[in-house]
């Protein structure tokens, strides 16, 4: 296992031992974890475990912006095939404009902003929880809960039934609602993901429920693919599947890069080893090297997304049959085209965070959900000081878990700083128990193996 793995991504030391030594704040132990003493290798991964903690408080504040922001076009733009028409997809010349409706908004534009813009939360207000954050946040705390690296079905049924409302409004939708269904039918993961129980399997949920996964291993895909394989088969199989596999691997990525490049370099390094979990001639994979060639050809990013639309969803290519089955809005649900969607955003973003988000936003279909995945992915990379300096102005730390979910304490109400604690807690436990490393509390770092 070790060679497959040294092989399959390569880990950029050089890099990474750039993460030691910073002044952040040092975040308590886990008062559930013994800590045993650790003789580092010079071989070993060092990571700075202070600074860690900023970047998860990044990833929280990133994806919060990219999911409120998306929200605003959130299914305006879904193409032209079948009952629902939507007219032309947006181009740049569309920010700052007025919003349009969406497929379900009955001619009235978004609430959120009169206009195509940045959603944002003030210092002196709260971040609601989504379907992009709320999934994550449970899984987070079920993990600390039950002082483990991998979650069991049961487990996981416990946790969706316990914060997940039975009756609407739950803010569930297609593959996770039925999961949720089944879980109430007395089902039990990975039964709910299962092609003969649910039906919704190829939609997008698992993308968006999943990604936190690669944070708790840093450096380490291979451990974080077996964290996240039953979260992700709880809803998703096949491309679905397959597709979250590669965010999760992008994620654990994240912490393995030579930082001394330009961020949209260790991006494109990522992606290109995150792909390998994408199985030969699969359509995700082809989706993936059209989207990277289209962006290689110099084309503007608009003409690259009409050309995903006219080859996916009109064409039907490389195995993307789901027009053909006349779902509702043209599956615009669907794992396959919003995740070709989003690389349209992640390649021509550059690793900009405020690009990405802007071109996420208007790429179309599920617009919410790929943005919130690029925003969570560079707001932790470039940590919450980054994310604050990308935008010029400080946001609120604090998270209202209760807008959608229920049963967390001090009235759902949370902060990133607090957010981020639990995840550090996550990792030292991961790097500790799975990965066989070192944490040392008095330098406060981590030391991951090869």
């Amino acid at each position: 296992m070790k060679l497959k793995f040294l092989k399959k991504y390569p880990i950029c030391l050089l890099g990474a031992t750039l993460f030691a030594c910073s002044s952040e704040p040092q975040p308590e132990k886990n008062p559930n974890l013994e800590y045993v003493s650790f003789e580092p290798k010079a071989t070993d991964l060092p990571l700075d475990r202070g600074q860690y903690y900023s970047k998860l408080q990044g990833f929280w504040l990133g994806t919060c912006i990219a999911n409120w922001t998306g929200l605003v076009t959130e299914m305006d733009k879904i193409g032209n095939i079948g009952e629902i028409q939507t007219g032309a997809f947006y181009t740049r010349e569309d920010w700052g404009q007025h919003d349009q409706p969406s497929i379900w908004g009955q001619g009235v534009p978004s609430a959120l902003s009169p206009t195509i813009d940045f959603v944002f939360a003030d210092e002196d207000s709260l971040w609601g929880a989504d379907d992009d954050t709320d999934i994550e946040y449970i899984y987070q705390e079920l993990l600390l809960r039950n002082q483990t690296s991998f979650l069991t079905g049961e487990q996981i049924r416990e946790g969706w039934l316990r914060h997940i409302r039975a009756e609407e409004e739950n803010y569930l939708w297609v593959s996770n609602q039925k999961a949720l269904d089944l879980m109430n039918a007395g089902l039990v993961p990975p039964a709910t993901g299962d092609p003969a129980n649910n039906p919704e399997y190829e939609m997008i949920d698992a993308q968006l429920t999943t990604e936190i996964f690669g944070l708790y291993a840093p450096g380490r895909p291979d451990i974080a693919l077996k964290m996240a394989h039953l979260p992700i088969q709880t809803t998703a199989r096949r491309e679905s599947e397959w597709i979250s596999n590669f965010y999760v691997t992008l994620f654990s990525l994240a912490s393995a890069t030579d930082t001394s490049l330009p961020l949209k370099d260790q991006l494109f390094w990522m992606a290109e080893q995150a792909k390998k979990e994408l199985p030969q001639d699969s359509y995700p994979l082809h989706m993936y090297e059209f989207v990277k060639a289209k962006y290689e050809e110099g084309i503007p990013w608009e003409q690259a997304r009409d050309s995903v639309y006219y080859r996916y969803q009109v064409n039907q290519m490389d195995g993307y049959d789901l027009t053909s089955r006349n779902l509702y809005c043209n599956a615009c649900f669907a794992a396959g085209i919003n995740f070709a969607a989003s690389l349209v955003s992640y390649f021509y973003g550059e690793g900009d965070l405020i690009e990405t988000l802007k071109i996420g936003t208007l790429a179309g279909w599920d617009s919410d959900n790929p943005t919130a995945t690029w925003g969570g992915l560079i707001g932790f990379m470039i940590g919450k000081d980054g994310v604050e300096k990308a935008f010029g102005r400080k946001f609120s730390n604090r998270f209202h878990i209760h807008r959608t979910r229920v049963g967390f304490e001090g009235d759902g109400i949370d902060t990133f700083e607090n957010m981020a604690k639990k995840g550090i807690w996550i990792v030292d436990r991961v790097i500790q128990d799975e990965m066989k490393g070192g944490i040392d509390l008095k330098e406060n770092r981590w030391y991951i193996p090869e």
